[in-house]
C-alpha cells in the first residue's frame, strides 16, 4: 500500500503478460479481471480507508480496467468461477452494482472465457473460504485482507487445482448463469430521480 493503489494494479502486468491459463475462484466479490469501474473504485476506496492509507482508488480503478483488457488478447484462457452470493453484495453505489451485474451478463462472450456460477441451492462437496487465483500450474495467490500469499510450493498448487476443478464442478454456465445474474438485477432497488 505504500507504493499507492495504482502502482498494486499495474504490478501484475509482467505476471500477466507471461501466464496462459488464468482461472479464478471467488466466493465473495467480482473477480478483479471481470469487475466494472466503479466497482473497483469502491472495494478500493474500502481497503485505504481500512487500512489507513492514501485513497487511490480512482487511479487504481482504471488501472484495473486496463488490466482486465488482456482477456481480449489471443493466446490465453480465462476460466471464472463464482459464487452466486457474489452477485447479491452490494459494493458501490446503485448504478456501480447495475453496471457490474450488466457487465457480468456479457463477460462470459469472449471465445477465451469461461464464467460460471455455482447457484446456492446447489449440493455442495467443497467450500473454499477464501479468494484464490491460479496462474498456469505455477502460483496460487490468496487473497487475504491484509495482504496476498503467493503459494509456490508444486504440492499446495496443486491441492488448489484440485479445489477449483472440484468447485468448477458444480457450476453453471450460459442460460443458467444469466438468469441467475437477470434475478440479481431484478433484486436491485428501484431508482427515482432523486437516486439517479
Amino acid at each position: 500500500m505504500r507504493t499507492g493503489l495504482r502502482q498494486i494494479q499495474t504490478s501484475y502486468q509482467r505476471l500477466f503478460e507471461a501466464a496462459r491459463l488464468f482461472r479464478v475462484y471467488s466466493p465473495i466479490l467480482v473477480p478483479g479481471l471481470l469487475q466494472t469501474e466503479g466497482r473497483t473504485r469502491a472495494l478500493l476506496a474500502g481497503n485505504a480507508r481500512l487500512l489507513e492509507a492514501p485513497d487511490g482508488s480512482a487511479d487504481a480503478a482504471v488501472a484495473r480496467v486496463e488490466r482486465s483488457r488482456i482477456a481480449h488478447r489471443s493466446g490465453r484462457r480465462f476460466v471464472f468461477v463464482i459464487e452466486e452470493g457474489v452477485l447479491r453484495h452490494r459494493l458501490g453505489t446503485a448504478d456501480d452494482m447495475a453496471a457490474q451485474l450488466g457487465h457480468l451478463l456479457t463477460a462470459g462472450a469472449p471465445p477465451a472465457v469461461s464464467l460460471g456460477i455455482i447457484p446456492m441451492n446447489r449440493p455442495r462437496t467443497l467450500c473454499a473460504q477464501e479468494v484464490f487465483h491460479l496462474y498456469d500450474n505455477a502460483l496460487a495467490p490468496i487473497e487475504l485482507l491484509s495482504a496476498e500469499v503467493d503459494i509456490t510450493q508444486p504440492g499446495e498448487v496443486a491441492l488448489y487445482e484440485a479445489a477449483f476443478e472440484e468447485l468448477r464442478s458444480m457450476v453453471v454456465y450460459g442460460t443458467d448463469a444469466r438468469a441467475l445474474v437477470v434475478t440479481a438485477v431484478d433484486a436491485l432497488p428501484a431508482r427515482t430521480p432523486d437516486t439517479a
